[in-house]
């Protein structure tokens, strides 16, 4: 099921990168040699939400490790040219390992696009989990689920109407399908339409209460409406799911750092760059943001170092530098 994605956080925007892939390849001096770019793909096509394991490794073993960021995406530099395996560790309880082949040339990014496969059901295993009947619903009729991997496709290739339309007759056919709901919603934030895409959300919730992405897409719709209140409280059930999730920690601190509870925001940015890591370095910028307005510019300076070391080149770069300039 689809979650929304990639995060823009210095002005309190969320998109939906739901259609299309757009890489924007950074250039490399010859001291850093070749890099690896990738992006981790839900079954459906859309991107992966939450952290995952990425290990690079060479016929001689492991080379290194990441996380993906809240967009799915990670990245291996200054990397010598040669064949590399990537194996992803994703959530174990829902998707296989998966694995990708790829070389790696002299000063110049190699790009790589890797799906994972849903586990089935029978090989969970550990202890209880809070498990969505509605995204394991076995009632949806053969000709809904040829319409939601159309739609999926069509995401895949930046159709966004196309998806839209394949996913209402998907729900024309079964008015329970959850995941279409979802994935309904976001291809209509994709396209700007809040109102309708919050209401596509609020349907899979109705569908099934334990579902974790329509959840959290609400939530982050919410923010972005800057219905911050609304959004806490959603938030708060999408944590209850699923209380490890980096991205929902996150909007949980845009939205109350919204309604000025400054020290609760101030908890949730904390920890969702301490469970996310670099990837969640965008967490230090509003972080900075609001030690800058408690007037504490010594704190607020180091954590926009922080997040310059970290994210050089983000969206909120030029600003952070900006600001640290000024506190210096």
């Amino acid at each position: 099921m689809l979650a929304i994605v990639n995060l823009c956080l210095g002005n309190f925007r969320s998109t939906s990168l739901l259609v299309g892939l757009v890489l924007l390849l950074p250039a490399y001096s010859a001291a850093q040699g070749g890099s690896i770019r990738g992006n981790v793909l839900l079954p459906n096509g859309a991107f992966l939400n939450e952290r995952a394991r990425i290990i690079l490794q060479t016929n001689r073993g492991v080379r290194s490790n990441v996380y993906t960021d809240e967009r799915g995406q990670f990245q291996f530099n200054g990397l010598t040219p040669a064949i590399y395996e990537i194996i992803v560790e994703p959530d174990g309880d829902r998707f296989e390992k998966a694995k990708a082949i790829i070389e790696v040339f002299p000063n110049q990014p190699a790009i790589v696009n890797i799906n994972l496969k849903e586990k089935k059901p029978a090989d969970s295993k550990g202890g209880p989990k809070v498990v969505s009947a509605g995204e394991l619903d076995p009632a949806v009729p053969s000709a809904a689920k040829k319409e939601f991997g159309r739609a999926s496709d069509s995401a895949r290739s930046g159709k966004t109407d196309d998806a839209v339309a394949h996913l209402r007759k998907a729900i024309e056919i079964y008015p329970k399908y959850l995941m279409a709901h979802n994935d309904l919603g976001a291809q209509l934030l994709a396209q700007g339409k809040l109102d309708e895409a919050a209401a596509e959300f609020r349907r899979a919730m109705e569908i099934d209460s334990k579902a974790f992405n329509p959840q959290l897409n609400l939530g982050i719709v919410l923010v972005q409406q800057k219905r911050y209140a609304e959004a806490m409280n959603v938030l708060k059930t999408a944590l209850a799911l699923r209380s490890d999730s980096p991205a929902a920690i996150l909007y949980d601190g845009l939205a109350r750092e919204g309604a000025s509870d400054y020290d609760g925001a101030e908890r949730q940015l904390v920890m969702a760059h301490q469970l996310g890591g670099p990837q969640f370095s965008k967490a230090l910028f509003r972080l900075g943001q609001i030690y800058i307005n408690r007037g504490e510019r010594k704190r607020a300076r180091e954590t926009l170092e922080e997040y310059l070391r970290e994210d050089p080149k983000g969206a909120d770069s030029a600003e952070a530098k900006r600001l640290v300039r000024i506190l210096r």
